[in-house]
C-alpha cells in the first residue's frame, strides 16, 4: 500500500534506538499512525514538531498493519510560537484533541479544513475566540451538534442554559455575541469550561479516554 498526501503532525514517541511512531491528520487519508526510520535525530528533530505541515510518503505491505513514513517539512507551525506559550500550549491541545477522537483512517476534510484554518489564524488577535469555536466546530462534526441559537435547546433562554445527557450548563455569552466583542479572561475560560463539559459527556466518559493534559493548562492561562 502506497500513497503521497499532507497533514499535520499530531503526535509522536520514540520508537528504539532513533525512530519514531508517529500520528498525522491527512487531507485524504484521515488520521494514521506511522514508524519514520531516524525520526528521533538531532537533523531531523525541527521537521517533527507538534502542528508542523508536512509531506507524507506513506508504505505498508499490510493494509491493517502499521506502515512507515517518509516525511519532508512543508511548513514549520511550531517554532513560530515557541516564545508564545498560550499559543504553544494552543496547537498541543488542539492536537491533542484531534489524536484521541479522530477515528484511524477515516477521511475528513471538513475537520482538516477547520484545523488548518486554526492554525493559519493562530497570529491573529482573537486567536483563542477562534479555537473556542473551533471545539465547537469539531463537536458537531463528530456528531454532538447543539444549536446555540435555536432557543428549543435552551431550557432557560433568559439564563442561557442547556441540557447535556440530562446535565445542565450554562451557556457563556461570549458564544453568542459578534466576534468582534472584547472578552475578559473569565468569559473566555467559562467558554472552554463549558467545551470541555461537551467533550467530556460526549467523549471523554463514554468512551473512558484521558482528557488531554495540554487543554487543560490551556484553561488555566485564563484564571
Amino acid at each position: 500500500m502506497l500513497w503521497n498526501d499532507e497533514g499535520y503532525l499530531l503526535s509522536k514517541n520514540n520508537f528504539g534506538e532513533n525512530s519514531i511512531i508517529m500520528e498525522v491528520f491527512t487531507l485524504n487519508h484521515g488520521k494514521c499512525t506511522g514508524i519514520v526510520y531516524g525520526g528521533s535525530s538531532r537533523k531531523n528533530k525541527k521537521i517533527f514538531q507538534i502542528g508542523n505541515k508536512i509531506l507524507i510518503n506513506y508504505k505498508s505491505k499490510n493494509e491493517n498493519g502499521i506502515g512507515y513514513f517518509r516525511v519532508e517539512l512543508i511548513k514549520p507551525v511550531s517554532p513560530i510560537f515557541f516564545d508564545d506559550k498560550r499559543r504553544s500550549i494552543c496547537i498541543l491541545s488542539a492536537s491533542s484533541i484531534l489524536k484521541i477522537l479522530l477515528p484511524e483512517r477515516q477521511l475528513n476534510r471538513k475537520i482538516y479544513n477547520s484545523f488548518e484554518n486554526l492554525i493559519n489564524k493562530l497570529c491573529y488577535e482573537n486567536w483563542i475566540k477562534l479555537y473556542i469555536f473551533w471545539e465547537l466546530s469539531l463537536v458537531k462534526e463528530l456528531g454532538f451538534e447543539i444549536n446555540l441559537h435555536d432557543k428549543k435547546n435552551l431550557k432557560n433562554s433568559a439564563n442561557y442554559t442547556v441540557d447535556v445527557n440530562n446535565k445542565v450548563f450554562k451557556i457563556p455569552r461570549i458564544l453568542f455575541e459578534s466576534n468582534n466583542m472584547k472578552v475578559s479572561k473569565n468569559e473566555i475560560k467559562e467558554a472552554l469550561i463549558f467545551n470541555k463539559n461537551l467533550l467530556m459527556e460526549n467523549f471523554i466518559f463514554p468512551n473512558k479516554i484521558k482528557f488531554p493534559l495540554s487543554r487543560n493548562i490551556l484553561e488555566r492561562y485564563f484564571n
